[in-house]
């Protein structure tokens, strides 16, 4: 009887397990808002963004933010060369990219990127910890950290 107990204690937290929200994928962001906090009202971040989310079973990340248009502003030049005009070193800086691994918190709902190389030397190494929820195809995710706690970013989970 004790075994069948332990079974059904099993089972219930292997069903529990398996309705957590999955994070693997890939995602597009539809949004990233900001929070005024002087009118507590949303408005889209520098005029829009755009970007992907991967997340891999194997416990890795990867994300790209840029501004909307980066990739069609006609700026050209070769990679690996210390002769970048100006005006696309400026360009550069509109595009925020890292890798790393990840681990979810499953009690308070909160994943963890692991920052093993970033497009800003200073964060290399770093810890971001994002709140998120999913409903449908809808990956919702607001950084935990105060600094950049008025962002909200909108993930649609491509196929």
């Amino acid at each position: 009887m004790a075994s069948v107990g332990i079974f059904s204690i099993l089972f219930a937290c292997q069903n529990k397990r398996s309705e957590l929200p999955k994070l693997n994928g890939f995602w597009k962001l539809e949004s990233m808002k900001v929070r005024d906090t002087t009118t507590n009202t949303w408005r889209d971040y520098k005029g829009g963004m755009d970007g992907y989310l991967l997340y891999e079973e194997t416990g890795h990340v990867a994300l790209h933010l840029y501004e909307k248009g980066f990739e069609t502003a006609g700026i050209q030049f070769l990679n690996f060369n210390d002769s970048i005009p100006l005006d696309a070193l400026k360009h550069i800086t509109k595009s925020y990219y890292y890798i790393g691994t990840y681990k979810v918190s499953e009690a308070d709902s909160i994943v963890s990127h692991f920052k093993i190389s970033h497009s800003n030397p200073s964060e290399f190494g770093l810890t971001a910890d994002r709140r998120f929820y999913i409903n449908g195809d809808t990956l919702i995710m607001q950084p935990v950290e105060r600094k950049n706690a008025n962002f909200k970013l909108k993930w649609l989970k491509t196929k």
